[in-house]
């Protein structure tokens, strides 16, 4: 793995390095993507039928076997034993109770001359939702994405998840059937992201697509975003662990493996200004890649994009977390509360050693969908927020019209538009009358 020290005098040449690297900018992928786009948005089903048999070894008949039926959904969930069962539920059940407290609802105020303001909050009436199914599959995605939708009222919830040689996995359809669900499609990559924009004749359109997927999901998703809303731009699995040497080295090892198995490209940082602690959790890392069933997966990212970064104090951990914007920190320190006002940029931050990042993927309640590549400066995990939109209410009384007419119309003649001048002025009653 890399290893810096911040108090290198090329700190900063070496964190650059480390930091600034975007999985997303290819110029060939965006080629490729821009011709499976265009073929699903002119040709529709056919042209989806051809990408899921070349990249999915998948050949249908027709397009309506690219649908998997609610009985299938119903079978699996079924055929999951008893314990599988209930953990999913019981996963279902916590992630639906932490996102109805961000449930709002709309809301007006009156002013003095009678005017009201206010805004209605509505759900969109159709999302998809892309369940990635390559290297892994991801039955926890279907839950964090699909139950917010379901909270925020959303009509229709549309799912894709890629089917590679036609090997469905039952986990994805049982929570399927348990987060609400209403159709499912054997469609994957960039071509499934390109017909929940535009429709086929198989697929609908929908509002906006969520869900985080692979550079060629990602490429997408940026080239339709317009067409329909995104949630973000998701890159490689991030985790950020901090520790003041309080906790276990194995513990935080897992940690930080928990992120490198998921892709080669997945990046899993550890601060620490403690140099035997430092070590120890290095050795802890080589020693679980030598049991890790996904051991050439994380081997490769903590290869090549780990990094243990050695610090002066808290402070400059602090500094050092902000600038990186994890999607995942872990404060493994006694008293985190104590750090909240000095972090300001990350999309979940999981307090203390017995918080683990594995809890917040499955369990915890708080959605694992989460800003990556530094854009938790300024975006937010996914929510009930990302699926409803919000309209303005303006209802005018006379005397209002009459009192903000006059200041709209002096606006607009200063800007040289004399309709919208004339349009608030022709509201003002005429003196005396």
């Amino acid at each position: 793995m890399n290893r810096l020290d911040t108090s290198d005098p090329d700190f900063a040449q070496q964190f650059h390095a480390l930091h600034d690297w975007d999985a997303n900018l290819d110029p060939q992928i965006e080629a490729r993507v821009r011709e499976i786009v265009a073929a699903v948005r002119d040709r529709g089903d056919a042209a989806l039928r051809e990408y899921t048999e070349r990249f999915d070894g998948v050949t249908t008949a027709s397009a309506a076997d690219l649908e998997i039926p609610r009985s299938a959904w119903d079978a699996a969930l079924h055929g999951l034993e008893p314990g599988q069962r209930a953990a999913l539920e019981e996963a279902a059940q916590r992630i639906r109770s932490y996102h109805e407290h961000q449930r709002s609802e709309g809301w007006t105020f009156t002013e003095a001359d009678g005017t009201v303001l206010g805004q209605r909050i509505l759900p969109l009436a159709r999302v998809g939702i892309y369940v990635p199914g390559g290297k892994a599959a991801y039955p926890s995605s279907v839950l964090m994405n699909a139950i917010p939708a379901h909270v925020a009222g959303v009509k229709e919830i549309i799912m894709t998840v890629p089917t590679p040689q036609g090997q469905v996995n039952p986990w994805v359809l049982a929570a399927a059937a348990i987060a609400g669900v209403d159709r499912v499609f054997c469609i994957g990559g960039a071509q499934a992201v390109a017909a929940l924009a535009y429709g086929t004749e198989s697929v609908p359109a929908v509002d906006k697509i969520v869900g985080p997927g692979n550079i060629y999901v990602a490429t997408a998703k940026r080239m339709v975003f317009g067409r329909v809303g995104i949630d973000m731009i998701a890159g490689p699995s991030e985790i950020l662990v901090v520790s003041d040497g309080s906790a276990p080295a194995e513990w935080l090892a897992w940690d930080l493996l928990s992120q490198a198995e998921h892709d080669e490209i997945a990046q899993s940082i550890f601060i620490s200004w403690d140099d035997a602690h430092i070590e120890s959790v290095v050795n802890a890392v080589d020693a679980a890649l030598d049991v890790l069933d996904r051991a050439p997966i994380a081997r490769k990212s903590w290869a090549d994009r780990g990094a243990v970064i050695r610090v002066r104090d808290r402070a400059e951990a602090c500094a050092i977390a902000d600038r990186i914007a994890p999607e995942h920190l872990e404060l493994a320190v006694q008293n985190p509360e104590d750090w909240l006002a000095d972090i300001h940029n990350a999309g979940a931050i999981f307090m203390g050693i017995h918080s683990c990042e594995a809890l917040g993927d499955y369990v915890a309640g708080p959605n694992h969908v989460l800003p990556t590549g530094g854009s938790a400066r300024f975006s937010s995990p996914l929510g009930v927020y990302d699926f409803v939109k919000r309209s303005s209410l303006i209802h005018s009384s006379p005397a209002g019209a009459a009192r903000l007419g006059q200041i709209a119309e002096r606006l607009a003649l200063g800007e040289g538009l004399t309709a919208h001048a004339r349009s608030a002025a022709c509201r003002i009653p005429e003196a005396g009358s």
